[in-house]
């Protein structure tokens, strides 16, 4: 497996990629006010049966989304890509925000999100940044339980954020 910056060529193949991913849990939040004070909480919930969701960013879209990154790294085992990761420097912020972070739905668990993420943060180190970001929806519960395996943590949340009006839970970490 080898990690190489992405080509014009390799779009197509990165779009055809299954960006799907089943769950039985996701993040719940709750919102409460009392006294002038908010409280968020969010709490891992069951769900009645697995679900299969789909990727909230679709097409154009996505290509749209891809043009405004500063990088795009793909993973490719011989002539065949595996999945890729998007990153864009935050400077102002000295940090590195992963866009998308996607491995081919038949060949999760095999360490090749976790390869991506490595070069991710190689990147971000090679750019003079200190944190790495990435945000997931609140029901992609293999995402949270890969960021938290990873040593990311969580470090907030945006409520709307994706076109599906789903919240995103930022993970972060420091790398240096």
């Amino acid at each position: 497996m080898r990690i190489r910056a992405a080509k014009a060529k390799d779009l197509e193949t990165c779009l055809s990629l299954n960006h799907s991913y089943v769950t039985d849990h996701v993040w719940q939040m709750e919102t409460r006010e009392l006294n002038g004070t908010i409280t968020v909480t969010f709490r891992v919930a069951n769900l009645p049966r697995e679900i299969r969701v789909d990727y909230p960013l679709r097409g154009s879209d996505m290509l749209a989304g891809w043009q405004r990154r500063d990088d795009f790294l793909i993973a490719q085992e011989d002539e065949r890509i595996c999945g890729y990761v998007t990153l864009t420097a935050e400077l102002e912020h000295e940090r590195a925000l992963i866009g998308d972070l996607i491995v081919h739905r038949p060949l999760r668990r095999q360490g090749i999100g976790t390869m991506l993420l490595q070069a991710a943060a190689q990147w971000a180190c090679d750019h003079d940044l200190k944190r790495l970001l990435i945000n997931v929806q609140t029901k992609n519960y293999p995402a949270i339980r890969f960021c938290q395996s990873r040593g990311l943590s969580f470090c907030g949340y945006n409520d709307h954020y994706w076109p599906t009006q789903d919240i995103a839970l930022a993970f972060g970490g420091n790398i240096r």
